[in-house]
């Protein structure tokens, strides 16, 4: 299919098509720089095309790749009518190579034909120092606006430039920078470029309970009614990508855990797909199965968190509720620290498999807990669906509609939630979930009430899916019989010199995925969760992409809130559901 997509782009553009590659059957069609926006105007408007979702904006240093120019942009693209997915890719002249050392390469955005590419290309800017023509508020994102220089080149140090706080800022060490840099303000909000005569200019966070971590909420308002609300991240930065980068490949999955720390068996399970098509290997049914199981348990465990973190922020009278909504969170992160002895930062999910065998207990314990956990949501259901509190904090507020969520790239429950019944399980499966019956909970009203009924719903789905997974299951190998990926058993170390080699080979030097590029993506409890890699041949990522739901989600707040009551930003923040580790990564 998307030999299509090439096909068109060619007819109608030859001098912008500069060539195509694919790789374990995705697609990367090279395109002049020059000509980004008309060749992004026609994929999203073409009735045979419409890749109306852009998923991902990310820089590519390619200056160890062999290729030339050094840099380029990389647009992952999805067509949700037609359920297809292209990757585009613009090569940028370094002006450093023709003298002009303080000049950043530079692009078209992409902002108007895709307002996701609004903080992403922010993030591209910032991180890779790309720039993008025409931006709305081109600023760095993660990172101070004071910092010196863009950490995901490969020029970059690995240990990061020093910077000089308070306590030193006179050091001689840091007279390299040509300035003190600590006297510049370290973030700068889009509401200091506004007008704002005759509003009110309030913060939120980074402080606040209700933003649910270090998120600061510049909110402009007229009396209480919101005129913009412009997030601030940043805080939490932890340089994944850049860390990804010196890790091999296996290495990486404990940071997983630490991206969206409520669901870190769905990241294991995104990330580990994305090495594993790398590689082409195939995973057992049963270890299949069971990482169904549990990314299922997952989903229910963070919905929890939401659950009952969001009841106490906007209802203030259902305190009850957070308690008893973790408690049966409790009861899953047993199940999962009787399968790896970890509650949170489980790493159970290796490339190849699972990481050890299921213990023998598993199966009762998810049915005992599957046996208890619907009267629980009839509780749930019984305090907030027809409460005259809850629904009048909900009901009307923090309004997306289809058209808006997928301009914005925003996907999940809150896309679901406003009609478009679009999930990676159905709609690409993947780990046998094409082998599973179970629906997509939509709504129609596009607000907060709305998205809460459909991750309600999500918990029913999910308990269908878990009851077939353990009828699935069975016995069976846990990983792959492939010794160049996954480590052989220890009864074979023994006996066999050719398990020995292999383990000693995979402990410290790990396996070399061949040469090539792929984006892999799942459905997360938040939305898509994608992760791009770029292999060179060596045991580490040459370029490891993380596009985390909570991040590219949380840029609809603005729109969401305004209009709304300075109360409603609680609604609304809730209502997305987001971590703030994924956000910053």
């Amino acid at each position: 299919m998307t030999d299509l997509t090439y096909d068109k782009l060619k007819a109608n553009f030859p001098d912008a098509v500069l060539g195509k590659e694919t790789f374990r059957d995705e697609t990367t069609i090279t395109v002049d720089a020059a000509q980004l926006l008309k060749v992004s105007k026609f994929l999203r408007d073409d009735p045979e095309l419409r890749f109306n979702l852009l998923l991902d904006v990310y820089g590519v240093d390619r200056r160890d790749l062999g290729a030339s120019p050094r840099f380029a942009t990389s647009y992952e693209l999805y067509s949700i009518p037609h359920n297809r997915r292209v990757r585009i890719e613009a090569p940028l002249a370094d002006p450093a190579e023709n003298g002009k050392k303080d000049t950043l390469p530079a692009i078209d955005s992409v902002t108007g034909v895709w307002g996701t590419a609004n903080w992403l290309e922010r993030e591209t800017y910032d991180l890779m120092g790309i720039e993008f023509k025409g931006h709305p508020w081109l600023h760095r994102i993660l990172l101070p606006q004071n910092w010196v220089g863009h950490p995901l080149r490969k020029d970059y140090p690995i240990g990061g430039e020093p910077v000089n706080f308070t306590a030193d800022r006179d050091n001689p060490r840091f007279a390299h920078l040509g300035k003190q840099i600590m006297d510049t303000p370290t973030f700068h909000s889009e509401l200091e470029d506004m007008d704002a005569e005759g509003h009110l200019v309030v913060n939120m966070g980074p402080q606040h309970p209700a933003t649910h971590g270090v998120l600061r909420l510049a909110v402009e308002l007229d009396g209480e009614r919101v005129i913009s609300c412009k997030p601030e991240v940043g805080y939490l930065h932890s340089g994944f990508e850049k860390t990804g980068e010196s890790k091999r490949y296996e290495k990486f999955i404990p940071y997983c855990d630490r991206l969206d720390y409520v669901s870190t068996m769905s990241n294991n399970l995104a990330y580990v797909l994305a090495v594993e098509k790398l590689m082409d290997v195939d995973v057992p049914k049963h270890a299949q199965y069971a990482r169904v199981i549990l990314v299922e348990l997952q989903r229910i465990a963070s919905h929890m968190v939401w659950l009952g973190t969001h009841a106490m922020d906007v209802s203030g009278t259902i305190h009850a509720l957070l308690m008893y909504a973790f408690y049966w969170r409790e009861q899953i992160l047993d199940i999962f620290e009787m399968v790896c002895g970890a509650r949170m930062t489980t790493s159970y999910f290796s490339v190849g498999g699972l990481r050890w065998a299921l213990p023998g207990a598993f199966e009762d314990s998810v049915r005992h807990f599957l046996k208890g956990f619907p009267e629980v949501i009839k509780d749930f259901e019984t305090m907030l669906t027809d409460n005259p509190v809850w629904r009048t904090r909900l009901e009307g507020v923090g309004v997306l509609t289809a058209e808006q969520a997928i301009d914005l790239g925003v996907t999940g429950p809150l896309l679901r939630a406003a009609g478009t019944g679009f999930d990676l399980r159905k709609a690409q499966p993947y780990s046998s979930y094409d082998e599973f019956d179970f629906d997509i909970p939509t709504a129609t009203e596009a607000d907060s009430y709305a998205r809460y009924k459909v991750r309600m719903a999500e918990l029913w789905q999910s308990m269908r899916i878990i009851e077939q997974g353990l009828a699935k299951l069975g016995k069976g190998p846990h990983r792959t019989a492939d010794r160049k990926v996954a480590l052989p058993p220890r009864e074979e170390i023994s006996t066999s010199m050719e398990a020995l080699i292999h383990h000693f080979k995979l402990v410290t030097e790990g396996y070399k995925p061949p040469v090539g590029r792929l984006y892999g993506i799942a459905e997360n409890p938040k939305g898509i969760l994608g992760f791009g890699i770029i292999s060179d041949g060596t045991a580490n990522p040459y370029r490891l992409r993380v596009r985390g739901p909570s991040f590219v989600n949380l840029q609809a707040t603005d729109l969401m809130a305004r209009q709304g009551l300075l109360s409603d930003i609680v609604t609304v923040v809730g209502s997305i559901d987001i971590v703030l580790g994924e956000v910053d990564r």
